[in-house]
């Protein structure tokens, strides 16, 4: 079975002064979180559509699922967890308990705030986590990328041919990635910054798919211009 899990824990503190965390915010008539789910029920291929968002999110991400899309037993809201990683676990811990939870499992997590995903990017995530385990979306970095430890001085200018920018989905076999995720020390867990990590951390070998320098993820005012020219482009196509 193959499972999409929207992670929609963000605060949205970066956006500025805004009364709901950014995944609500309305661009073209929509929240965000819409526009992203749309794309995920478009693929046939998944047997639940998992929304993750805090407690107090729940019930107003219920009503606006039903505003926009309708009565939709494909979709299901539950709550996230404090982290972005222990949420995805929660996915997994529903799964189990709805599901027939095995090896060959497979979940699609994705940024509620990357609305312009595209099914290619999708497929090639289900296709690539079936046959290697796991994978990540990246574009190759544009940017010559400058490390900094002690953010004053450089410490390190890695060639840009090995570098890449992450974006969403990440698919994994959930099973093997809560096993290995419970066999992390806290100290491991402190120093995650999204899911793949927690394989390579482990030597496990995580897939490239190749994403759109457009999947953007709206984080600061300024994504929001951009996202509003972005939709317009795909209703014009």
């Amino acid at each position: 079975m193959v499972f999409s899990v929207i992670l929609a824990g963000g605060t949205g503190n970066r956006m500025g002064h805004t009364d709901k965390p950014k995944q609500f915010l309305t661009i073209k008539d929509k929240p965000i979180i819409i526009h992203t789910i749309e794309k995920f029920l478009s693929q046939p291929k998944f047997e639940k559509i998992i929304v993750l968002c805090p407690a107090m999110w729940i019930e107003h991400t219920k009503k606006i699922i039903s505003k926009h899309i309708g009565e939709c037993d494909k979709i299901v809201v539950i709550e996230g967890g404090d982290t972005r990683n222990e949420t995805i676990m929660n996915s997994i811990d529903y799964i189990e308990k709805n599901y027939a939870l095995n090896d060959d499992t497979i979940i699609v997590t994705h940024d509620s705030v990357r609305p312009f995903v595209t099914h290619r990017i999708i497929e090639e995530n289900i296709k690539a986590a079936q046959k290697y385990g796991a994978c990540d979306t990246v574009i190759p970095a544009t940017d010559t990328i400058v490390e900094s430890v002690n953010a004053d001085t450089i410490s390190n200018i890695p060639q840009r041919k090995n570098m890449y920018q992450g974006q969403t989905p990440q698919s994994f076999k959930a099973k093997n990635l809560r096993d290995i995720y419970n066999s992390l020390t806290d100290a491991e867990r402190d120093i995650l910054t999204d899911a793949a990590k927690i394989l390579v951390m482990k030597g496990q070998n995580v897939h490239l798919v190749t994403g759109e320098t457009y999947n953007i993820k709206i984080t600061y005012p300024y994504d929001l211009k951009i996202a509003k020219s972005l939709l317009e482009d795909e209703e014009n196509d």
